[in-house]
Parts: C-alpha cells; structure tokens; sequence
C-alpha cells in the first residue's frame, strides 16, 4: 500500500480505522438478517438445520379435536380481527370500511390465482389446525391453541385461494404441495419454521418429503 510522508503511527492508526469499519459493517449485515421475515423460514440450510432438531413420531389421534379448541381469529380491536390483519398484509390497494377489508387485490402463493373479493379469499394455516393436533397441540391448552392458530410472528398464516386452502385440509407435505412448484422452497421452510417454533414433531414421510424440498432452496 503506497502511503505519502508521514509516520508510521498514523498509518496504523488508519488501518485500524478500516478494520473497525468492516467489522461493524458486519455485524450490522448479520443484525439484519436476523430478524426473518413472517413470511420466510430464513433460507434452506437454516431450515434443513431446524427439520433435522425436530421429534419424528407417528400421527397421534383425532381423539377430542375440534377447530374450536384453537379460538380464532382474535379480535385486533375496532371490530376487525387477524383476518383482517392477513388480508391487509397479504393484499395490494387494500380497501376499508372501518378496519375491516372490503376490497384489494390477492395472489394466491399456492396456485398463482388473483383476486379482487376478500370473500373469495381464505386465510391457511401453513400447518392446519388438525395436523398440529396430531403432532403435540392435543397437549396444550386452548389459551396456547389459541395462540397457535392466530400466529402473525411466524409464517403460518397466508391469504390463498379458497380452493387451494380445501384442496390442501390438514394435509403435510407428504401428502399435498402446492400446485405453484416454484414456491415449494418457501413452502418448505416455512412449514419447518412454524413446527420448529411451536415444537411439533413430524411424521417420517413429511421429514422426507420436507429435507426433498429443501435441496432446491
């Protein structure tokens, strides 16, 4: 490195200076993707890392459930409620009466469909209500079912076509995936996501299918 006249304490003191810069700029890049967006597992090789943490068990049973002991959608005051929160996130040229969603625009992640009706639009829990049943929520109380099923930190819930959402039911991975095959990478890590949180085991062919998947992240 050329450097004009001058001492060599100077010089030092300079490279020290750059080198403070870097690491900071460092540690703000790693601050900023620490913070994943509610709708992102956080990338395939994190989301590999957290699918191989989680319990693999069978199906448990059916036995007691019922979509009412996972309360929602809660209220978020003003009469609107977390539906309203979803399709105001989820939408473009959102339109109100009140708080309420009346009008916007929706694309359905699952199948590419739009939509201008909120009415023509369901709201999915990435893992149903059923199938976290079946997976360790049997055990909880309504109060954390409840917290559950009106999620809005992890990517567990998503405005879709209605006929995505039913044709998809309480099914894993290993049995429905979305029709759209290039959001099936999302899909993955975002389903790992929501079952790592909320520590929910997994059925051997749902680990299977789900690590698959994860390869084209």
């Amino acid at each position: 490195m050329r450097t004009r006249s001058g001492p060599r304490v100077a010089v030092a003191a300079a490279l020290a200076a750059v080198l403070a810069l870097g690491t900071a700029g460092c540690v703000a890049i790693e601050e900023s993707g620490a913070d994943p967006s509610p709708s992102s597992g956080g990338g395939g090789g994190n989301a590999t890392a957290q699918l191989g943490e989680l319990t693999v068990a069978s199906a448990g049973s059916m036995k007691g459930y019922s979509r009412s002991r996972f309360p929602h959608w809660r209220s978020t005051g003003k009469n609107c409620d977390v539906r309203d929160t979803v399709l105001e996130r989820d939408g473009r040229d959102i339109k109100h009466s009140g708080c309420n969603v009346v009008g916007g625009s929706w694309e359905s992640v699952y199948d590419g469909r739009s939509f201008s009706d909120p009415s023509d639009v369901d709201i999915d829990h990435m893992v149903p209500l059923a199938n976290a049943w079946r997976s360790g929520a049997d055990e909880w109380d309504d109060k954390k079912r409840g917290d559950f099923a009106n999620d809005l930190d992890r990517p567990q819930l998503f405005a879709v076509s209605a006929s995505s959402n039913r044709a998809k039911g309480d099914q894993d991975p290993s049995q429905w995936e979305p029709p759209s095959q290039s959001y099936w990478c999302t899909y993955a890590e975002d389903w790992v996501a929501v079952k790592h949180h909320w520590e929910l085991s997994v059925t051997s062919a749902e680990k299977d299918t789900l690590a698959d998947m994860l390869k084209g992240c």
